[in-house]
């Protein structure tokens, strides 16, 4: 090609190229940048075009092209929530120990967004795709998702995931939700109670199905129920928690509960802060436990009773079974065990004459 007909085209984009030639501008891509096979036909006529066209392949994106092995994509619901900002912390300590670029993305727990999100991520070729948080109870969900992720696993990318996805036989990081849950439970009737309710978050949630079951059997364990009309369901926010609190304490179709567990400590923030507007004193008038032991909970007043999880050893350990050899068609599971800490949210229930119960009343 002449200098002249050069300077004619100073500004000949991949989609140009790949429009003259006929073909996607995915095809395109792949035929200049060699990424993939493509039919021998098709690269010539790519770059048959781009000769003719003078196309200059841009530096900057085949930079980022050359370096996508080195990235590692990290999908979780809510970047925000403290719990996914301390695994995403452990995944990138370990990441830089590698030398690898993490890229991370809320999906504010919309199953669409999160299929989509790995499609990209494959797109990229990024080099492991992490999930982390709740899978979805949703058949159909599964489905897309594991089509999603099949034939980024048959070409080489490697998938791991935090508590979640009973259906997808990846390599995973599971906490103990239902073993932590019912610990709490028989820990809380140790202390005396035997009125319960629970701040639960979205019934379509693994976590949540596991939590709130585990629940359940501790306290049938200890002679103790759990009602349905004393399960309050809300989003699974600081927000959701305070809503679901203000709930149970608007009803007045069962007693009050002495004792209240919220599904995650995000919600139990949110719980704490409603009964503090509603005039209930915790844990004088009602005790409150949490789970997942967010750095935040230790500094409330009072302190939450909660069970903990090595939140950031979770996010080094599922890192590094991304990075591992596969271990042929066999997926590895790294269960974690939750430990129950009382701290001053729970105390013994108060005598029911008490006068400290009257805000329960309201």
């Amino acid at each position: 090609m002449s200098e002249r007909q050069a300077q004619a085209h100073p500004h000949v984009t991949l989609d140009t190229v790949a429009r003259r030639a006929g073909v996607s501008l995915a095809t395109a891509s792949r035929a200049l940048n060699g990424t993939t096979r493509v039919r021998e036909e098709l690269r010539q006529r790519v770059r048959a075009a781009a000769d003719v066209l003078g196309y200059i392949p841009n530096a900057h994106a085949q930079a980022l092209a050359s370096a996508s092995n080195n990235t590692v994509g990290v999908i979780c619901h809510d970047v925000g929530d403290p719990y996914f900002a301390a695994i995403a912390g452990g995944v990138m300590r370990a990441a830089a120990e590698q030398d690898l670029l993490v890229m991370l993305a809320s999906t504010f727990r919309e199953p669409e967004r999160e299929i989509a999100y790995v499609s990209m991520l494959r797109a990229q070729r990024a080099r492991a795709i992490l999930l982390i948080g709740s899978g979805f109870q949703d058949r159909l969900w599964e489905q897309s998702l594991a089509a999603e992720l099949a034939p980024y696993v048959r070409a080489g990318g490697r998938v791991a995931v935090v508590s979640r996805h009973r259906s997808l036989r990846v390599d995973a990081v599971l906490p103990e939700n239902r073993a932590g849950a019912a610990a709490l439970a028989r820990a809380l009737l140790a202390l005396g109670h035997r009125e319960f309710a629970v701040l639960s978050g979205p019934a379509e949630l693994t976590t949540v199905a596991d939590r709130l079951a585990g629940f359940r059997e501790g306290l049938a364990a200890g002679g103790a129920a759990l009602p349905p009309e004393r399960v309050v369901h809300g989003a699974f926010t600081r927000e959701g928690g305070h809503a679901a609190a203000r709930e149970l304490l608007a009803r007045t179709d069962v007693p009050p509960p002495t004792c209240v567990f919220a599904v995650t400590d995000v919600m139990a923030v949110g719980a704490l802060a409603a009964f503090r507007e509603a005039g209930v004193r915790v844990p004088e008038d009602i005790s409150l436990a949490g789970f997942d032991d967010i750095p935040l909970v230790r500094e409330l007043t009072p302190p939450l009773t909660t069970v903990a999880l090595p939140l950031t050893a979770m996010g080094q350990d599922v890192m590094a079974l991304a990075l591992r050899e596969p271990a042929g068609r066999r997926s590895r599971v790294l269960r974690v065990g939750g430990e129950v800490v009382l701290r001053a949210s729970t105390a013994p229930p108060a005598r029911p004459d008490h006068n400290s119960r009257r805000g329960m009343s309201r």
